[in-house]
């Protein structure tokens, strides 16, 4: 059996996208749980590695979502027993929450087409470095977070200055966006400000490890996306 990896969806329209397309053009079996609808959270020997989406709400809404308090301590110890562990958005604010450091409102939303700034390290993370001094991102958030102890501080933006962070060599938090394909696009246009172009210029800010397959980029031509290789 190949490696397994658990993807934790926190409602339906945010889902994994190029991330999961990546996965298994890698040969990796993709276990989906939603948490919102009661999917119970595997053992830790069952999973090789662990992707965390988004979801609209914080994580500190505990008494709201009580899943999120044990996503949080699953979430600690798969950093602590060496599992790959990948968050975004909302994953990337548990993470930090699992590790230490306090999540928190922030000073406003951030929402739309930019970019982050690499931070000296993150010119040199292994993942991160072969994108350049900037990566084109989408960002989508109005919480923040501190940053765990321990952690490097991979990429900024003027608006949020902890928009990536690594933990150990295994473990990452992007606050920003990276897996959005023709459908999660499409999900996302109801959840999202009206005011935002239809057409995406979209270039993965990971495209030195994560680089679409013919057939998605020819897809994304045929729908809302223009890719630019």
């Amino acid at each position: 059996m190949g490696r397994r990896w658990i993807i934790l969806k926190h409602v339906a329209w945010e889902g994994p996208g190029l991330i999961a397309l990546e996965a298994k053009s890698r040969g990796l079996n993709v276990d989906v749980r939603r948490l919102d609808r009661g999917d119970i959270l595997p053992d830790l020997n069952y999973m090789d590695g662990l992707v965390v989406m988004g979801g609209p709400m914080g994580a500190y809404d505990l008494d709201k979502y009580p899943f999120l308090a044990k996503e949080c301590r699953f979430k600690e110890e798969a950093v602590w027993n060496d599992r790959p562990v990948l968050g975004v958005c909302l994953g990337a604010q548990l993470l930090a929450s699992a590790l230490g450091a306090k999540v928190f409102q922030g000073s406003g939303s951030e929402i739309g087409f930019g970019s982050v700034k690499l931070t000296p390290v993150g010119k040199q993370d292994p993942l991160f470095g072969p994108a350049g001094d900037s990566v084109p991102v989408f960002h989508w958030q109005g919480d923040t977070f501190d940053l765990p102890q321990g952690a490097a501080l991979l990429a900024s933006s003027p608006k949020y200055s902890n928009q990536a962070f690594r933990f150990g060599s295994r473990a990452y938090g992007l606050q920003f966006h990276i897996e959005p394909d023709s459908k999660t696009w499409s999900d996302w246009q109801e959840h999202l400000p009206t005011e935002l172009p239809v057409e995406i210029a979209w270039r993965s800010p990971l495209r030195a490890r994560c680089v679409p397959s013919r057939r998605e980029r020819q897809h994304r031509r045929a729908g809302p996306f223009h890719y630019r290789p």
